[in-house]
């Protein structure tokens, strides 16, 4: 076998048959018997070649290829990736990455897509303006995903995040909590939802509402958050906290725990989106699960929706979230 990448001729040649043959063999149409198929294909395994799909794709009316722009450390995104992938195979399409750093803006995440002959975009948790997702669906069909955005155009998938974090504080006012607090998102997408979520829970729970903790996306904004309730006077600290999200909790417990604060008997705490990391044993953080496979299995439809069946962009599809009891939460 040579050193350099098998070719279709390579295996034309393996296999004894024509290279149109060996086209017609991995383009899955017909043309080509059972047993000239099956010589082909353990051609193809003995050399180990693999078509170029995307070299394939050049000349056809369609890539089927869906585009997808993720945010690079946030864990969310990873389950929804993972759900985006199973869903697209299902419906015979396949998926492209591009992922936002801290040094690649999502505009540049979004121009690589568009260069990569994708046929729809699906972004997760988009920081883009309105108008400029309205300029990227006229484009080609575009699905926002955990981002509630209003752009013509512009399908929307996303979570019931004022549902989830309604449903965090009442849990914690079943415990017996009565001074609660929340770590708040600040501008990312659906942090807007989880504040509404909050104060209408505390409200009509007849609970008092104390400044927002000023939190975040991440670990360290999470510890931010706990070193300002640490700050506060014994008498006024809350007896527990709902978080923006996991990482931001996690954050957060880490802070609280070394500065002697026991948790959940000094301090419960509740999280969002229910990533791995918060069912590991040492951990079990209380959170509410985003159901990532339900998300990834619509926004893939309404892709495909748009692109096989030519539909006009939808309503907004809301998913209901779930509460997950684990052992950071308990009566005061």
């Amino acid at each position: 076998m040579s050193a350099t990448r098998p070719t279709m001729e390579d295996v034309a040649a393996r296999a004894g048959v024509s290279r149109a043959l060996v086209s017609i063999v991995f383009r899955g149409v017909a043309g080509a018997s059972p047993a000239t198929r099956e010589r082909v294909l353990a051609a193809a395994a003995d050399l180990g070649y693999q078509p170029d799909r995307r070299a394939s794709r050049l000349g056809r009316a369609r890539t089927r290829m869906i585009g997808v722009v993720f945010h690079l450390g946030h864990a969310f995104h990873g389950d929804l990736v993972d759900s985006l992938y199973v869903a697209a195979a299902e419906s015979g399409y396949e998926l492209v990455l591009s992922g936002v750093t801290a040094r690649r803006p999502e505009e540049e995440a979004v121009r690589a897509l568009l260069g990569e002959c994708c046929e729809a975009v699906v972004l997760l948790g988009s920081a883009l303006p309105a108008r400029a997702l309205a300029e990227l669906a006229a484009r080609l069909p575009t699905v926002s995903v955990l981002r509630d955005v209003r752009a013509d155009g512009v399908d929307v998938v996303r979570t019931d995040d004022t549902a989830g974090l309604r449903a965090a504080v009442a849990h914690l006012h079943g415990l017996g909590h009565r001074r609660v607090m929340h770590a708040d998102g600040g501008r990312a997408p659906g942090a807007a939802q989880r504040r509404r979520g909050y104060r209408d829970a505390v409200r009509r729970l007849g609970l008092p509402e104390p400044p927002l903790l000023p939190g975040g996306l991440t670990e360290e904004d999470g510890a931010r958050a706990a070193d300002t309730l640490l700050a506060l006077p014994p008498g006024e600290r809350p007896t527990a906290v709902t978080a923006f999200n996991d990482r931001c909790a996690l954050g957060l417990l880490d802070a609280v725990r070394r500065a002697g604060l026991e948790v959940p008997h000094m301090l419960s705490v509740v999280g969002f989106d229910d990533i791995r990391a918060a069912s590991y044993a040492h951990i079990g953080l209380t959170t509410i699960r985003q159901d990532a496979d339900a998300l990834g299995r619509l926004a893939v439809g309404r892709a495909a929706a748009r692109l096989d069946e030519g539909e006009p962009p939808g309503r907004p599809l809301v998913v209901p979230p779930a509460l997950v009891v684990r052992s950071t939460t308990a009566p005061p």
